[in-house]
């Protein structure tokens, strides 16, 4: 009776694990603060820098060319602000660095037990012109929680990506037909794994599973000339199925990245002198690489209202939860304030949400 009442805790432990990257859903390596107020659904729309992930055809509509040095964005969610900023204003300067690694984390969140804590911080210094791109990515995503039972265990995860890219884009028949590419040189060091809350976190490098991989994403767009401009997108995550070569004095090479495909569907009226509405609305992983995540999560919706090409309102739909934004763009400098969530569970539709908070800031020349 004891050895299947292990058994059962076991496999009660392992199914309502909690931690882990939502892959299925944001399978780009870099996400946009603007893409994310609409849902995700971003793969017609985009027309920047972050084409290079979420789709290389998009290159092709790229308004001005710019070097972004200052290009990055920040996310958290309510455990993260909750376990590093509560308490009295002193604790703060003490508080707030802790929230960046694993046992800093570890020690907020025994203060905050069933918090989910998330952060995300990427920056891509990046040089963009219509057709091409140029730039640096580093990306470095972190959660963890510690249960509410007795003896519950400290679970984490983390994930550092970093590597040059550059992409490119041909544009047919007067931009009826975009198709692009991006190659991304990438190291990716990460960790998934659980200790005992008590138990100081010290990992070393053989903990982690490291590799490097020339990750190739591919696009396709067709944009109907008539009105509203009906557009339809196809894009290819790891097109050549790279696996990642093992770094020596790891614990393993990181388990590939799936060559998932994401369709989409968006119409942009014109609703008034200067001003345009966009309507988006894309499935992400139509191959369902990912089986256990249910399909419902992988439709996405979003808008963006756009007035003057300089003030942007947007709202959107993913992973079962509501999402929006504000943003202000110009040649020289774009910001945005975006919310998002996630589910936690593994495969349920609106199952427990994670509430994000995103801010996106990018200034050049």
């Amino acid at each position: 009776m004891n050895k299947l009442a292990l058994l059962s805790l076991f496999l009660f432990s392992f199914s309502s694990w909690s931690i882990e990257f939502e892959d299925a859903v944001f399978p780009e390596l870099a996400t946009s603060s603007r893409g994310l107020a609409m849902g995700n659904a971003f793969i017609n729309k985009v027309d920047d820098a972050s084409a290079a992930f979420y789709n290389p055809a998009g290159l092709g509509s790229v308004r001005f060319t710019h070097l972004h040095i200052s290009n990055f964005q920040f996310e958290s969610n309510q455990g993260w602000m909750k376990s590093a900023t509560s308490g009295q204003a002193s604790d703060a300067a003490t508080k707030f660095p802790k929230a960046f690694n694993l046992e800093g984390t570890r020690e907020l969140l025994l203060d905050h037990k069933g918090q989910i804590s998330h952060s995300r911080f990427h920056a891509l210094p990046n040089f963009t012109t219509r057709y091409f791109t140029l730039g640096y990515l580093f990306s470095f995503q972190q959660r963890a929680m510690i249960g509410q039972a007795a003896g519950a265990d400290f679970e984490y995860a983390q994930r550092r990506d970093h590597g040059p890219y550059a992409g490119l884009n041909l544009s047919l028949f007067g931009g009826v037909i975009k198709a692009g590419f991006t190659a991304v040189l990438l190291n990716r060091k990460e960790v998934i794994g659980t200790s005992a809350q008590t138990t100081k976190v010290d990992l070393k490098d053989s903990n982690y599973d490291q590799g490097t991989a020339l990750i190739i994403n591919s696009g396709l767009r067709l944009t109907l000339p008539i009105t509203f401009l009906p557009t339809f997108s196809i894009v290819s995550h790891n097109t050549a199925q790279q696996t990642f070569s093992e770094t020596s004095g790891s614990a393993g090479a990181p388990d590939g990245i799936k060559n998932t495909i994401d369709a989409g569907f968006s119409i942009t009226p014109q609703i008034g002198k200067g001003v345009r509405i966009h309507f988006e609305a894309n499935l992400k992983d139509i191959t369902n690489l990912y089986p256990d995540v249910a399909a419902t999560r992988k439709i996405l919706a979003g808008m963006e209202l756009d007035i003057g090409r300089i003030f942007f309102i947007r709202a959107g739909y993913g992973d079962g939860f509501g999402s929006g934004g504000i943003g202000v763009k110009a040649q020289k400098l774009e910001f945005d304030l975006t919310t998002y969530a996630v589910d936690t569970t593994t495969s349920e539709f609106r199952g427990k949400e994670d509430r994000r908070f995103v801010l996106g800031f990018s200034s050049g020349f």
